[in-house]
């Protein structure tokens, strides 16, 4: 079997997978946030965070409590990071310098999970499972917690009211995230990949010195690492590793992990505003770019441009030889089409145009499929953004899901598809402008560049992979890529709940023969086109420079 054959195969069986989970798992995550029954270990937890859940919020009180949790979170991150050099299992390591403990604590709370260090050489047992694990479930049931949010202001009328944030808080941990994580956990030990604390071992020499490996609960964070969409990894190389990936299989199996929630989530949204077939026109629109995007990767890295591609049959620089061209390619559209940052091969080794189609998918705002959560309301953003702009072309006032799209829901709406550009785009200009940033850039010229304007694309978009060959770990990166995470995450969830809360308070508007069809493949052409030309118009200048030109000039 041929290298490409064998991606094709791959891609059309997790195709398969992902449908088979979409309607029970998209069904089931709408029973969670619709049903007014609480578990009993949920009540124990409301009781002991002194939360209501049966207190509706507005979305100001709503955004208060995703702000005040996060805050909590960081804190408390930043604080064990400071103190592992006196806590119990940090298998001897020292504790965290400050601007890098900053960087980190802000990345695992944002669902972001940039690593500007070594994991098996920083951070301990204590670290990575009390800290780290935990903020890889709580991050991403806060990102669906406003996702639902949206959902119910396009699904309620004449109220402002737009459901408990505790209560989804707790719920997306509790009946949907702990659940999977476990059964996928279970898979993962049955792959090959390590789950215990041991400590450091000597495994043998290796260029000189002795070679160290150490254990931990890898698979249990591999789990939620990929469910959640958070991407960080236990180890330096991520999924890279045969301690977190070892097999062909396991590999599939984690990129099958971190689409399955975003992907159920558009089944979700369909259920809870009444139908269905809205939600398929929101999963034709991602699954469109998906696909097109992964069948663009292989292109591009199978293409046999010079004897070294001819004879490994693609580009093999940077990828795994037990995964190939295929899966990889799979793996680094799925990764940055989401919010996820994981990855088994490395970015920067790609070639000039594939390098810049993972740097694309990112520029779209992480949304085909997105985050677990961030996802979904993204795409719905742009969605308002696609109805607004028929309006303009047949002269009618724009209406979505039975709410008219005014002039508050549009600024809204522009707001937060500008934040994350914005953060981007100067925050790349001021590092190659001053004079020490480009110290830490490995290449010159405009791989270089790519080298900058992806960090500040992955952590502006929460998406935390790297493109290699930049030294992150410095006081200003450190600094200004926590900044562009903490802006890039909180900022546009003002501009959703706003926008949720204003869809919630108004009262339905009647169907009629001018209204735009959006559950129709008219929409979803619309809405496709809509996202590709927006981005477009907003980094062509900025890709003319980096992977564009790399990629033509090879």
């Amino acid at each position: 079997m041929g290298p490409v054959l064998a991606g094709i195969l791959q891609l059309l069986a997790l195709i398969a997978a992902l449908a088979l989970a979409y309607i029970p798992l998209g069904n089931y995550m709408a029973r969670v946030y619709s049903s007014d029954r609480h578990w009993r270990v949920e009540k124990w937890i409301y009781k002991g965070i002194g939360a209501n859940p049966d207190t509706e919020m507005r979305w100001p009180a709503y955004l208060r409590g995703v702000l005040a949790f996060s805050v909590i979170g960081v804190l408390f991150l930043y604080a064990l990071q400071r103190l592992q050099g006196v806590l119990p299992g940090s298998l001897g390591f020292a504790s965290i310098d400050p601007d890098q403990a900053f960087n980190t604590a802000v990345s695992f709370v944002t669902n972001t999970n940039w690593q500007a260090y070594y994991g098996e050489q920083a951070m301990g047992h204590v670290v990575q499972t009390a800290g780290l694990a935990v903020q890889n479930f709580v991050s991403a049931a806060v990102g669906i917690a406003v996702a639902v949010a949206l959902v119910r202001g396009f699904a309620r009328s004449r109220t402002g009211e737009l459901g408990n944030f505790w209560a989804d808080l707790v719920r997306g941990v509790v009946r949907i995230l702990l659940p999977l994580a476990a059964v996928a956990a279970v898979v993962l030990v049955a792959c090959g990949v390590i789950q215990n604390f041991s400590g450091i071992h000597e495994v043998g020499q290796f260029m000189g010195g002795q070679q160290q490996w150490n254990g931990g609960a890898v698979a249990s964070q591999e789990a939620i690492k990929e469910i959640g969409t958070n991407g960080g990894g236990y180890f330096n190389a991520n999924s890279a590793h045969p301690f977190e990936n070892p097999t062909p299989f396991s590999n599939l199996f984690e990129i099958f992990l971190l689409l399955v929630i975003p992907f159920s989530l558009t089944r979700t949204f369909g259920v809870m505003v009444g139908s269905v077939r809205q939600g398929y026109a929101i999963l034709a629109t991602m699954a469109t770019i998906w696909v097109g995007f992964v069948a663009l990767m292989m292109w591009t890295e199978f293409a046999h441009h010079g004897t070294a591609f001819e004879l490994a049959r693609g580009a093999m620089e940077g990828k795994e030889n037990r995964f190939g061209v295929g899966a990889s390619s799979i793996f680094a559209v799925s990764t940055t089409l989401t919010s996820t940052g994981a990855v088994d091969s490395f970015h920067s080794s790609f070639t000039g145009l594939g390098g810049g189609i993972t740097m694309l998918g990112m520029m779209l705002g992480e949304i085909a499929p997105g985050g677990t959560g961030s996802g979904l309301y993204g795409m719905l953003i742009m969605a308002v953004i696609a109805v607004f702009i028929a309006g303009l072309m047949v002269g009618r006032t724009p209406e979505y899901l039975g709410k008219k799209i005014g002039t508050r829901q549009i600024k809204l709406a522009a707001c937060y598809i500008l934040i994350t550009p914005a953060l981007v785009l100067v925050l790349t200009a001021f590092a190659m402008a001053l004079p020490t940033p480009v110290h830490s850039m490995t290449n010159s010229g405009a791989h270089g560049f790519s080298e900058i304007l992806y960090a500040y694309t992955s952590a502006s978009n929460n998406n935390g992979s790297a493109f290699a060959g930049l030294n992150a770990d410095t006081q200003w990166f450190n600094s200004t890529l926590g900044l562009a995470m903490l802006l890039g995450r909180f900022l546009p969830m003002v501009f959703v709940l706003a926008l949720a809360g204003s869809l919630a308070e108004q009262q339905p508007v009647p169907v009629t023969a001018g209204t735009l069809r959006t559950e129709k493949p008219l929409f979803t052409g619309l809405l496709v086109g809509a996202i590709l030309i927006i981005t477009g118009l907003t980094y062509f200048p900025a890709l003319a420079l980096g992977p564009l030109a790399e990629g033509l000039a090879a």
